[in-house]
């Protein structure tokens, strides 16, 4: 049997990455795909209690501490589910993955890229996705977006300004070492053109 795809979606907190996710497993579906959405950090009951402690805006977390835990989660997810769902063919989309991590961690929290590189080739036995597509979108507007929904912010959304440049950035850096894997698409679009633009970006891979 062919093995699965692993896709992902990475960008800024209010880029569109939840509402991209949906609605192109919608539409993979109606292609005849056979694809499985998952999120990070959570999708398995183990990580989604270790989301639980990373999101809450009333703990202190440290910067090491955040970046283990993040790993911690997606060791499990892929253990759990990823890798399974990939040995049986199935395509798996994927909201957030390590690119995450080496973004805000290495980048956003200054730890350092190669060293979250390090702790997460660990954690998940050096899984990399077939296809990322990476939002792009201004770390202002981002943050204006996820200001106006009516979710309470959750602890990293709640960082200043130059946390959340820093994490833009790392993104772009990513994208430009590897134009291959990582696709970027303009966020700042109406939805329904940022899902042709990641349907185009999957064409050859799918």
């Amino acid at each position: 049997m062919r093995r699965g795809r692993l896709i992902t979606i990475e960008g800024i907190d209010g880029a569109g990455k939840t509402t991209l996710a949906a609605s192109l497993e919608s539409a993979l579906r109606d292609r005849g795909v056979s694809v499985r959405l998952l999120r990070e950090p959570g999708g398995v009951h183990a990580a989604e209690r270790i989301r639980e402690l990373v999101m809450d805006p009333e703990l202190t977390v440290g910067a090491r501490a955040e970046a283990l835990l993040y790993a911690a989660a997606r060791a499990q997810l892929v253990q759990e589910a990823i890798e399974p769902l990939l040995q049986r063919g199935e395509h798996v989309l994927l909201d957030r993955f390590v690119d995450s991590s080496l973004a805000y961690q290495g980048g956003g929290r200054e730890l350092g890229v190669q060293a979250i590189r390090d702790i997460n080739e660990f954690a998940t036995r050096g899984l990399v996705p077939d296809r990322t597509l990476l939002l792009s979108l201004d770390p202002s507007l981002g943050r204006a977006r996820s200001r106006a929904r009516s979710d309470e912010l959750d602890r990293l959304e709640r960082e200043e300004h130059e946390f959340h440049a820093r994490i833009a950035v790392a993104y772009a850096e990513l994208a430009a070492a590897e134009p291959d894997r990582i696709r970027v698409i303009d966020a700042a679009q109406e939805p329904s053109l940022v899902l042709e633009a990641a349907l185009s970006a999957l064409g050859d891979l799918l």
